[in-house]
């Protein structure tokens, strides 16, 4: 009944997917336990960044546009370096901004978690609609590219009273 209900109105019933932004940096907080010291490490994909004994290797990092709902992914490989100069992978997964806690590196000297994505490689239009302005409107309500029509900048002017 609501699809036939939404063919009639000329709505799509499927909810609209938000379009995700691939980025190449992927920013980290990263605490020292001991010394309750916390670093910002900015790693550019696949690449690895070392913090204290662990080896910090993303792969990749995803955003969305700000008019979407946050929600900050990263795909991140963690090593620790033993002591005898092996490597231990001690996470490999998904971590999200929003929610650090969820997939967090256990480890007991130091916490690794992602606060953002930076430099997107590419970035997905926004669809145009209704309520959307499209492109050439400048994002600001009125702006239809045509100049003889007000703007937020330009307010309507009235004729005075004769």
């Amino acid at each position: 009944m609501l699809a036939l209900g939404c063919a009639v109105l000329g709505l799509d019933p499927a909810p609209a997917a938000a379009q995700r932004i691939e980025n190449t940096v992927a920013i980290f907080a990263a605490l020292d336990k001991v010394t309750a010291k916390i670093s910002k490490l900015e790693v550019p994909l696949n690449q690895t960044a070392k913090f204290g004994a662990l080896k910090i290797t993303p792969r990749a990092c995803y955003t969305r546009a700000p008019t979407e709902p946050p929600k900050t992914t990263t795909f991140v490989e963690v090593d620790e370096v033993m002591l005898d100069d092996k490597e231990k992978r001690i996470f490999a997964g998904w971590m999200f901004a929003d929610s650090p806690g969820l997939n967090a590196v256990e480890h007991p000297v130091f916490d690794v978690w992602l606060t953002d994505c930076t430099a997107p490689v590419r970035t997905a239009a926004p669809k145009a609609g209704p309520g959307v302005p499209s492109a050439s409107g400048g994002g600001q309500p009125g702006a239809t590219g045509d100049p003889s029509l007000p703007t937020e900048a330009e307010p309507r002017r009235r004729r005075p009273p004769r």
